[in-house]
């Protein structure tokens, strides 16, 4: 998975759980991945199943149903200095992603790899610029 300060979207201030994933959605829609429908299956799917992972990041995406508008698979970051209320867990980190048929479980695995230290995610946290982010993400 590639990340470049295009799709890094860093030290933004706090937000309500919502406006995060409809944030990530439209960033998402921005790049060309996705069409609009998909952000609202984004906002369904929290309703059913929780996208925290641990760690302090959570990972929205759209359901099952919501395939059908990615247009491109992708993600986006934004970067919470000041952590987020993420139905009661603490989150700086979300990863709005879009994965057409095959490549999501692929992305959400890099995800997994790259994010289980919490050392490495407090490393991203408390980066003091993009291009340091982007070193630590992709050492």
């Amino acid at each position: 998975m590639n990340i470049d300060k295009d799709i890094l979207y860093f030290d933004l201030h706090k937000m309500k759980k919502e406006e995060a994933i409809k944030l990530a959605g439209e960033k998402l829609l921005e790049h060309g991945l996705i069409d609009s429908e998909y952000i609202d299956s984004m906002l369904e799917k929290e309703k059913t199943d929780q996208t925290y992972i641990g760690n302090k990041v959570a990972i929205p995406h759209g359901k099952l149903e919501g395939k059908k508008y990615v247009k491109k698979s992708g993600v986006v970051i934004l970067h919470f200095r000041d952590s987020i209320d993420y139905s009661g867990n603490d989150v700086n980190l979300v990863i709005g992603i879009a994965g057409l048929e095959g490549d999501h479980l692929q992305i959400l695995s890099e995800i997994a790899i790259k994010l289980s230290s919490v050392e490495r995610v407090e490393s991203l946290i408390n980066a003091g610029s993009p291009e340091e982010f982007i070193d630590i993400f992709k050492n």
